[in-house]
């Protein structure tokens, strides 16, 4: 029978190796101080197998890729260092067994091998967020196989669910194994960061920070993720897939470190498995904070978010448009309004449709439209199902008459939205969408939306929003 013997959140900043950094990576001196006493208890727990769950390997949004070739390979030629250079055998019996068990579980794995890799045009070596730990842990260990998982963007409960499915496994084996979380914190703690800086990062870190000293798994699955996507972090998924991994086991956790040098914060933590405790049913808890936290939101909404949602479940279940309520206020009856309405489910997106102009009588009836388009004709989706419907969270955008403007100095991505014109073709953002950083992005985006080429003469107009979620 295996164990797992620990698990780790290791940061994978390449600056913190010296060839690299080239005494920029003082600045560091605290994370790499935690990183080296991770290392050295990895040496002494001296596991047959290292599960590396890293943010920066091919990640999918319906699946969890796995590396299935025998030997595993990477270097740092991405940063100008292709002679730093790792090399692992796999632990392919211990990996086909986890594929199996998990697509059993209906949890997608996308297998990745040389011709894996071919047909979907990613890189098959192993990535920075595996390199940066494994650095530091060769200095001192090297007698184990390694397992690299890339985590996906599935639900936080079905990445918790797969680190289960680890810890199952390795217990039906004979290996002993370690799990390393690899990710960063927030990027955004500074001005010259290598994201532009936002209060949320540092709201962010602290909030993690207290997390890892505590040792409260739950509150990782529970986490808010638009707190973790303002934030501009790495880290949270491989701490849900980590949490799965120590699910029913008792553990004391230890933070060694935590800092923010280059505008990105950096933890090191360690959770010693102490025993099991076998009545620990944080699935189940987790589904009722879940509950509860939608139970809120449902409470809370105001009128507009109401009949968003109204709509799209009247439409769901009985094929046509709901009716126009009795008791709709004149606010909704009385104006023209171009409408966005934003559908996100387990914090994910899951439809998002508007209008640029109003083409109905009212506001009213511009929700009531755009919600079930949203539902039902974003064509990044399937069609929203029935039984999806109590999870989805909604939110509705009042759009403002647009504006000419002449130059992007007229922008700001948290203030105005941005409509790009070229004859017939038309592209819109609204403002304050999480991983657009400059309004550079923001026409960019825009114009590749409408398929505007960025050498023509096209045309400009910002818009505010008012937003009800």
């Amino acid at each position: 029978m295996g164990h797992i013997l620990s698990t780790y959140l290791f940061p994978h900043p390449p600056m913190i190796i010296p060839e690299i950094g080239r005494g920029e990576e003082v600045q560091a001196k605290d994370t790499i101080e935690g990183v080296k006493a991770l290392s050295q208890d990895i040496k002494e727990q001296s596991p047959d197998t290292i599960i590396v769950i890293t943010p920066h390997g091919p990640v999918f949004s319906d699946a969890i890729a796995v590396s299935i070739e025998e030997s595993l390979q990477g270097d740092f030629g991405d940063f100008g260092f292709v002679n730093i250079s790792l090399e692992f055998e796999n632990n392919l019996d211990l990996v086909n067994e986890i594929v199996k068990r998990a697509n059993k579980q209906g949890i997608i794995m996308a297998e990745i091998d040389e011709s894996f890799a071919e047909d979907y045009n990613i890189s098959k070596r192993i990535d920075h967020g595996v390199l940066v730990p494994l650095y530091f842990v060769d200095e001192l260990y090297k007698d184990y196989k390694l397992i690299h998982i890339t985590y996906g963007g599935l639900t936080p409960i079905e990445l918790y669910k797969f680190g289960k499915i680890i810890q199952e496994t390795i217990e039906d084996f004979n290996d002993d194994a370690v799990i390393i979380a690899s990710g960063d914190l927030s990027h955004k703690l500074k001005e010259d960061g290598p994201y532009p800086y936002s209060p949320y990062g540092k709201k962010f870190d602290e909030k993690i920070v207290n997390i890892l000293k505590e040792g409260n798994m739950e509150e990782i699955i529970t986490f808010d993720l638009n707190l973790s996507q303002k934030a501009g972090e790495c880290g949270l998924r491989s701490l849900m897939i980590m949490a799965g991994t120590l699910d029913s086991l008792k553990f004391d956790s230890d933070l060694l470190s935590y800092e923010g040098p280059y505008g990105v914060g950096y933890a090191t933590a360690r959770f010693e498995i102490t025993g099991e405790d076998g009545e620990n049913n944080l699935i189940g808890k987790i589904n009722e904070i879940n509950q509860d936290n939608l139970d809120n939101i449902r409470k809370e909404e105001d009128e507009y978010v109401s009949l968003a949602r109204k709509s799209l479940e009247y439409y769901v279940k009985y094929g046509e448009y709901l009716s126009l309520p009795d008791d709709i206020s004149e606010e909704l009856l009385g104006e023209k309004k171009a409408v966005f309405v934003t559908l996100n489910k387990d914090g994910n997106l899951r439809g998002c449709i508007g209008t640029t102009e109003p083409v109905e009588e009212n506001i009213a009836m511009e929700i009531i439209r755009n919600a079930v388009s949203a539902g039902t004709e974003d064509f990044r989706f399937s069609r929203v199902e029935e039984d999806e419907l109590e999870k989805i969270i909604y939110s509705v955008d009042i759009l403002s008459e647009s504006e000419p403007i002449s130059s992007i100095d007229e922008l700001d991505i948290d203030k105005y939205g941005l409509i790009v014109k070229k004859d017939f073709r038309k592209g819109l953002l609204l403002p304050n969408i999480e991983g657009i950083d400059t309004v550079e992005e923001q026409v960019s985006i825009a114009l590749n939306k409408a398929k505007i080429g960025e050498n023509e003469d096209y045309s400009m107009e910002r818009f505010k929003v008012i937003s009800h979620r």
